[in-house]
């Protein structure tokens, strides 16, 4: 087996490995892994801003609006007009979505980070650049810098 191979086997793993985890989380929380992510910042957070959110996620704001347009459709998240800055709308977490946070299982971005943490500092650097390099060969416009592993829909 030729580099190449080798190289498209392991790229097929690493989505393999998404896809697996945005079965698992639909079914058992009922979102997509971006949705979670959301919900794990408002929940982090107490309440926060579309625009913190869209900020935290590297992602246009319009993309963080149609997130929590459809967490707030399905219970999980509600808005709250700011009683210090009436402009503002601050995104909270309902019940429902805090239960839906207990029910999603272990996120693979926190796996990652914890054995990302255990390896050598030299390792660290060869990933970031590899993976890096990786993600320019792919994706050359670069228009979607998401902070988060996953592929499809927002």
């Amino acid at each position: 087996m030729d580099r190449i191979d080798t190289c498209l086997i392991a790229l097929r793993r690493i989505l393999r490995a998404a896809e697996t985890y945005g079965k698992e989380l639909a079914q058992s929380a009922g979102m997509t892994p971006v949705q979670l992510r959301v919900v794990q910042i408002v929940a982090e957070t107490g309440s926060s801003t579309a625009g913190a959110i869209a900020r935290r996620m590297h992602v246009a704001p319009a993309t963080i609006t149609a997130i929590i347009d459809k967490l707030e459709r399905a219970g999980h998240v509600s808005r709250e007009q700011s009683r210090t800055d009436r402009r503002q709308t601050h995104i909270v977490l309902t019940e429902r979505g805090r239960n839906a946070l207990d029910r999603a299982p272990d996120a693979l971005q926190q796996k990652f980070a914890t054995d990302f943490e255990g390896l050598e500092d030299w390792e660290q650097a060869m990933i970031v650049a590899v993976l890096e390099r990786v993600a320019s060969m792919l994706d050359r416009t670069e228009t979607q810098r998401g902070a988060v592993l996953y592929p499809g829909e927002l």
